[in-house]
């Protein structure tokens, strides 16, 4: 059986321009976030390894916030729907209410755990509901709001208050339940990005891109003050969160800065501490999301850095990781300094370097940020190929890249092979043929009258396997830069998707689009493991394991399957949901551990048992 062992989270969507929303449970002290149909939930305690995910929205999900007694999760969607589910265990589904007509952009529990109530875009007046959270019943009628409402908030003490905000510069005051528009509040001069009720509900705080953060009576919504202007913030003001104690709260902006205010009786904010937050200070490390929980001070950048700081002494060097974004396309395994590595690419061209056991290890930086479609790591160097009709040889120097050198091809790279006892020679496939590389240089390349869709060279070099549109293995001895053709090998009824040699390189495996996987004996050229037919759409990734006795597949059903190449198919081991939309890279860190990846932006570790 495989149980899984680590999770290395994928971080917040973001989007430029835009405020993320990052909820907090402080009596655990996890963080909850979205990327894509993710909900991510994350401790402080260990934010490296520590995460759970939720994936069972059919849209991108915008907003999840914990329950009061945190027992519960409330997330929503581009659809304009709410879940309730289970924060624990299997997460069962409690609750299902097609809220807004649009994309929700905030929602919030009342305080005691009653009532959700969300906003966000939708058909005429309808951009906010409120509704009790077990039935859907609705408990107010929310009228005053022209266009899409960015933020709400609950007031956390009696009696309930609603406010809300939104992109026609407005800060609208409810009362109830069963809740009644009461005032606009109209002093904001741009988008009103986010509004927030201090956790004594004695005050609330709306901040916008007009740089400004307005103070206001909780009970009444009258103006009592605002942030103030000396040491403010340059750019807009994307988030703003209360310290538990109601007396500071703590704002981000897109001027990279995050701030520190202290909030006088008279409803004035003076400011207290600008944080340094790590960066290059590029566009990325625009500061889009913060969260002020018990003694954390969290802040998410553009770029999906989270960078953690202490609130009772800020000066300490604070935390910070970071992950993926967009789906993990490759990923790679070796050992580096007696440390298990992994190292990820996904589609936006972003390398991360992972240390199983520990988790985040930073990412590494490249001068030329182009996207990697595949990528192989031998003897500190990344050998990588592109959408941009290149192959790259980037020298790896710990946590940097040198200088790469690229080499075009002329044709956009379909797969890449190393022969890993002679990394100068390489093997790049592309539709129309096969490219031969010695070091930075092209040596020959070969046309084929068939597509080809996948590659590979034997570890000594000796030997290439292509597979073509025709679901046939064509096999290649290799002498100097010469490809001569010795067998063609016919068992897929599919396109060839993948194939790799085993580590002792006594056989390889194939996959195809039809799902069916093959284990073949290199030598004889026989069959050795077949009837591997147990995925239900197409194989888009393989793996040895060290000692070549496992073999593993991945694939678009979402599933991982392990085979012993000396046991029958059947007795395989399936690993379920590995990733939300498919499985796209695989690798075995030792005999027992097998590493994942896919569309889901995030990286796992499953261990294997008898």
């Amino acid at each position: 059986m495989a149980t899984l062992s680590e999770t290395y989270a994928c971080t917040p969507t973001t989007e430029r321009g835009r405020g993320i929303l990052i909820s907090g449970d402080s009596r655990s002290d996890s963080i909850a976030y979205c990327n894509g149909r993710s909900v991510i939930i994350r401790s402080l305690r260990s934010p490296l390894l520590d995460a759970s995910v939720y994936a069972d929205h059919s849209y991108p999900v915008t907003v999840a916030r914990f329950s009061p007694n945190g027992e519960w999760v409330a997330s929503a969607d581009t659809s304009g729907t709410v879940r309730v589910w289970g924060r624990h265990g299997d997460c069962a589904l409690k609750n299902e209410f097609r809220v807004l007509s649009g994309r929700i952009d905030d929602l919030q529990w009342s305080p005691d755990g009653q009532r959700i109530v969300a906003s966000g875009d939708g058909k005429g007046k309808s951009f906010v509901r409120a509704f009790m959270w077990d039935s859907g019943t609705n408990v107010g009628e929310f009228d005053g709001h022209s266009r899409r409402v960015l933020s709400c908030d609950f007031k956390p003490t009696r009696p309930f208050r609603i406010v809300t905000c939104g992109e026609d510069f407005l800060v609208n005051f409810y009362e109830g339940p069963p809740f009644r528009f009461k005032l606009s509040l109209r002093d904001h001069s741009n988008f009103v990005n986010c509004v927030r009720f201090s956790p004594d509900g004695s005050k609330f705080i709306s901040v916008s891109s007009d740089k400004k953060g307005l103070i206001y009576d909780g009970k009444t919504g009258e103006k009592m003050g605002e942030l103030s202007g000396e040491g403010g913030h340059k750019g807009s003001i994307y988030a703003v969160s209360w310290s538990p104690d109601s007396k500071k709260v703590l704002t981000v902006s897109a001027d990279k800065s995050a701030k520190v205010w202290d909030i006088m009786d008279d409803g004035n904010g003076r400011l207290n501490k600008t944080l340094a937050c790590p960066g290059s200070g590029g566009l990325d490390d625009m500061l889009v999301g913060c969260l002020w929980q018990n003694d954390h001070l969290v802040t998410v950048s553009l770029g999906g850095t989270f960078t953690v700081f202490s609130a009772s002494d800020p000066d300490i060097t604070p935390l910070s990781f970071s992950g993926h974004m967009k789906s993990v396309t490759a990923l790679d395994a070796f050992l580096q300094d007696g440390q298990k590595v992994i190292l990820s690419s996904s589609y936006d061209g972003l390398l991360v370097r992972w240390i199983q056991g520990i988790g985040y290890a930073g990412r590494l930086e490249r001068k030329d940020n182009s996207q990697i479609k595949c990528f192989a790591v031998v003897e500190e160097e990344i050998v990588a190929s592109g959408f941009d009709n290149k192959v790259r040889r980037i020298p790896l120097r710990g946590d940097q890249c040198g200088d790469a050198e690229c080499i075009d091809i002329g044709a956009q790279p379909k797969d890449l092979s190393l022969a890993l006892k002679s990394p100068e020679l390489a093997l790049v496939s592309t539709e129309a043929g096969v490219v031969i590389l010695r070091g930075p240089k092209v040596m020959s390349t070969i046309k084929f009258s068939c597509p080809v869709t996948a590659s590979v060279v034997s570890p000594d070099g000796s030997e290439a396997i292509v597979g073509g549109q025709d679901g046939k293995l064509h096999i290649y001895s290799i002498a100097g830069d010469t490809l001569t053709e010795d067998t063609v090998l016919e068992k897929h009824r599919g396109a060839i998707s993948v194939i790799r040699y085993s580590p002792d390189a006594s056989m390889f495996a194939s996959g195809d689009v039809n799902r069916e996987a093959v284990v073949w004996d290199r030598v004889t050229r026989e069959v050795k493991l077949k009837n591997m037919l147990y995925h239900t759409a197409r194989i888009n990734c393989l793996a040895w394991s060290p000692d070549s006795g496992k073999v593993a597949t991945g694939s678009l059903d979402t599933c991982v399957i392990v085979y012993e190449v000396d046991k029958p198919a059947s007795s395989r081991i399936t690993i379920k949901g590995a990733h939300l939309g498919g499985v796209y890279g695989l690798a075995f860190s030792d005999e027992s551990s097998i590493v994942s990846s896919g569309e889901d932006a995030c990286v796992r570790v499953w261990r294997l048992t008898q």
